[in-house]
């Protein structure tokens, strides 16, 4: 959890920060997943661990897996993968041991099977080509050579310098492992049929997402084509005019869209109800019972290990619960597991429940951020804030985001009534326009630009050139 401190070798630390590449573990006997009796793939616990859980759609579910043994045929790949969906709302797609796996927000932000097509043969060629166990090798070089060095000097500055250098070649031979993968699965995309301008129109739709995602968090979108030297993926835009040279990219096929938006029609595009919701500046968990609401001007983002808000001067707050229970009070808890001990710690009450709040000290690494940690208990469970503000208005930024977590409250049997996941709709352009169309989307901001990156559109009028588009709804 985030409350706990971690020691360990810096120069391992380093080394293992290396990750973040598109291809996860060595290919090795991972097996098939099982088929459960709903006709939805049972994934290894071990492996459901580390990605997620498959989504519970059978029909989605073969339609994906389908598209993949068809890359797999035409280009006989006898090796048995599978393709599986999983449950997460975050546009990604990976590959581990004998699987590849595309999310929910994937598949929301294709247009059709082609693009599908691409991703999948993207990560197919990332397994063919053993890419995992290549970083895992060459990241272990670094780390023998970075204690080596540590060991022959007798610094650990030397150390971590060797170290430092070693992640930069590594996360560079990481990115031309990338266009490596779009070269090869671009080959593979033709040979099962597929346009080949569709591993560019993937790209474009990652790119699309990500220039997205720096509007809503106030950044220039602009941002989202530039790397930095510890960037683990090339930028779109040189995968893109990498992919130019090559013939294959012009090759005509199938695109697949009719059959691709049907089979997409009605999915989820939210969290899943065990992981909560997020609407707008608003946490609530059908499952948990439980809600809360951040400042206005924060954006929350929600995964399996807890809630992020990011404020628009980048203050933090961090939303999760404790695995076990916690006996005796808060505060005594808060006293003797938190470290460094928090000061002013005193205990309150929250919605009518046990509460405490407790101050990073002054003097240890939290510089001069103003940090709290909020626990509030809530019948045998305990959940926490750890709230962050170091602007120039840390002071009284840190008291709203303690009263922000003052909301923390049970929901009620209304809100829990009204709580679905929204979904991913296909409708007829006929009729509609696109400021109605966007103003139907449930978000509170920028509706035409999720409406258009939705559907992979330049602009309006592009758009309601579509018979059919993609909505929100719901």
């Amino acid at each position: 959890m985030v409350f706990l401190r971690f020691f360990g070798l810096v120069l391992l630390l380093l080394v293992l920060a290396a990750g973040g590449c598109t291809s996860q573990g060595a290919p090795g006997p991972g097996g098939n997943a099982a088929t459960g009796s709903g006709g939805v793939p049972v994934l290894p616990r071990s492996v459901e661990r580390d990605v997620g859980p498959a989504y519970r759609d059978a029909a989605l579910q073969a339609y994906v897996d389908g598209v993949g043994q068809r890359v797999l045929r035409r280009s006989g790949i006898t090796t048995p993968y599978r393709f599986i969906v999983l449950d997460l709302p975050n546009a990604n797609a990976h590959a581990v041991s004998s699987y590849v796996f595309v999310t929910r927000g994937l598949l929301a932000g294709l247009d059709d099977e082609a693009e599908l097509a691409a991703a999948l043969s993207h990560e197919v060629s990332h397994l063919l080509q053993r890419h995992a166990a290549q970083r895992a090798q060459q990241r272990q070089g670094v780390l023998d050579a970075a204690i080596e060095a540590a060991a022959a000097t007798g610094s650990v500055t030397v150390g971590r310098s060797v170290a430092r250098e070693g992640l930069l070649a590594l996360r560079r031979y990481s990115r031309d492992q990338e266009l490596e993968a779009d070269r090869l699965g671009l080959a593979l995309l033709v040979r099962a049929g597929y346009r080949g301008s569709a591993m560019a129109n993937l790209i474009d739709k990652l790119r699309r997402q990500s220039q997205l995602e720096m509007q809503l968090m106030g950044e220039a979108p602009d941002s989202a084509d530039r790397r930095s030297a510890t960037s683990t993926h090339p930028a779109p835009i040189e995968r893109q005019e990498a992919l130019r040279s090559l013939a294959d990219v012009s090759t005509p096929g199938e695109s697949g869209r009719e059959a691709y938006l049907k089979a997409v029609d009605g999915m989820s595009v939210d969290d899943s109800p065990q992981e909560g919701f997020v609407r707008g500046n608003k946490f609530l968990h059908p499952v948990m019972m439980l809600g809360f609401e951040a400042p206005r001007d924060f954006r929350l983002f929600n995964d399996q290990d807890g809630v992020l808000g990011v404020g628009r001067d980048r203050s933090l707050m961090f939303f999760s619960c404790l695995p076990d229970p916690v006996s005796g009070s808060l505060t005594e808890w808060m006293r003797n597991q938190l470290k460094p001990t928090p000061a002013d710690i005193h205990a309150t009450e929250i919605g009518g429940a046990e509460a405490a709040i407790g101050t990073r000290p002054r003097g240890s690494d939290a510089g001069l951020s103003q940090l709290r940690y909020v626990m509030v208990r809530r019948g045998e469970r305990v959940c926490y804030f750890n709230l962050l503000s170091d602007g120039p208005d840390r002071d009284h930024r840190i008291d709203v985001l303690v009263n922000a977590a003052r909301t923390f409250r049970p929901l009620s049997e209304a809100e829990l009534t009204g709580l679905r996941p929204y979904r991913l709709r296909i409708v007829p352009t006929g009729g509609a326009s696109a400021t109605r169309l966007a103003q139907g989307l449930p978000y509170d901001d920028y509706k035409m630009e999720r409406l258009l990156v939705l559907n992979g559109a330049d602009s309006p009028a592009s758009l309601m050139r579509q018979a059919q588009v993609k909505t929100i709804q719901p």
